[in-house]
């Protein structure tokens, strides 16, 4: 039997990165390590991420800040300090460098120097493979020095290395996600990128819409689970006036600016949306109360995804946030992915994560770049996930 290859999740969250990894053939998580950090006024640790990866992965990350753990003791405290990985995956957080934070325009995030931290790692670990995933501004924001430098001492040390930005649907995604993805690979491997795996073949639109992902899932009320599966459920409304607005939005992509329509305006607006319709300004956030559309991609999903006074998070039709089921498999996580902690955190682990259904796709080319194999189509598909072999199409 040939020697699995292996792999090591640095910031691995609740196993976005792993779970694509550890479901292709061929591959082998031996070490992950991540701060569970959840809002910055909450004590380190509080996201609980790690129970989450741990339940899914069968591999229990090291709990460590790595903006200033020693690299060599981080890789100890793993296990991994005498191994060699074929993969090196670091992703480190998004927020500093995402356009969704206006400030970022303005300031560089002290968390954006985590971009420069992967290379010490690397220079330790010396993988045959390094992915880095992120939000587009990495590649094309303000503040992309911190992916230049990176790119330098990766050449450096021997690597090849690209840094792209891609709109996820593209792949399958059922969500209209834009990243940036840096692909790294030690000479004389060949380097190849994730639209090289597609050549020949794309994926059928309509199989990117939320219908296709969520469609089939049992109707279930805000606060309730359903029987079933436990995480198919959605948050209680916090007071009768929020149900009651959230019921007076249109169906299948209505939003908060609708409500000026309403007879009950007046109550159902809060003070911020009457103050933006006297001026005839949706403001900058127009997605806030709205539902998804059935026949379109879902709108990205962020970390705080779990109220729907935070975008357009609400079902299409039923009165309520979608489910964590529902919004798991928007981002891309197979049906039997399981999450824990509190319900907020839940919403935060899948916000946070990188897309199981990418990171398959991903790890199909660390195989390619390691055998020179070029996988099927068919082994592009993530099993679990709503794609299946009927929704390729040749290009």
């Amino acid at each position: 039997m040939t020697k699995p290859w292996t792999v090591i999740d640095l910031f691995s969250g609740a196993g976005g990165m792993s779970c694509g990894f550890s479901r292709q053939a061929g591959f082998k998580l031996i070490g992950a390590a991540d701060a569970q950090l959840g809002k910055p006024s909450a004590a380190p640790g509080s996201l609980g991420c790690n129970a989450t990866y741990s339940a899914n992965i069968g591999l229990t990350p090291v709990d460590v800040d790595l903006s200033g753990a020693d690299p060599a003791a981080v890789c100890q405290a793993m296990g991994t300090d005498k191994e060699r990985p074929a993969v090196l995956a670091a992703s480190p957080p998004c927020t500093g460098f995402s356009r969704a934070v206006a400030s970022n325009h303005l300031r560089d995030d002290q968390r954006n120097q985590l971009v420069g931290r992967v290379g010490e790692y690397v220079e330790v670990l010396r993988p045959d493979i390094v992915l880095v995933e992120n939000a587009r501004e990495l590649v094309t924001g303000r503040f992309s020095g911190h992916l230049r430098d990176l790119r330098q001492r990766l050449a450096d040390l021997g690597y090849q290395v690209s840094a792209t930005t891609h709109f996820l649907t593209d792949f399958g995604l059922p969500q209209r996600r834009e990243r940036a993805i840096v692909i790294a690979v030690r000479k004389p491997l060949p380097h190849r990128g994730l639209t090289d795996l597609w050549p020949g073949w794309r994926v059928d639109p309509k199989a990117t819409h939320v219908r296709r992902a969520i469609w089939d899932l049992p109707p279930v009320a805000a606060g309730q689970s359903h029987p079933a599966d436990p995480l198919h459920v959605a948050p209680a409304f916090r007071s009768e006036r929020g149900r009651r607005r959230l019921s007076a939005v249109p169906h299948d992509g209505g939003g908060w600016a609708d409500l000026r329509a309403s007879r009950d305006a007046r109550v159902l607006m809060t003070a911020a949306m009457a103050r933006r319709a006297a001026r005839g300004a949706l403001g900058s956030h127009p997605d806030v109360y709205g539902r998804l559309w059935w026949d379109r991609p879902a709108v990205t999903i962020k970390r705080e995804c779990s109220h729907v006074g935070n975008g357009r998070y609400a079902h299409p039709e039923q009165d309520r946030l979608c489910t964590v089921r529902e919004m798991s498999l928007l981002q891309g996580f197979p049906r039997d992915y399981q999450f824990t902690g509190t319900l907020a955190n839940m919403y935060r682990h899948i916000g946070d994560a990188v897309p199981p259904l990418i990171s398959y796709q991903l790890a199909a080319l660390c195989r390619w770049i390691l055998t020179d194999q070029r996988p099927a189509a068919e082994e592009l598909l993530l099993p679990g996930s709503h794609l299946t072999a009927s929704d390729l199409i040749r290009a």
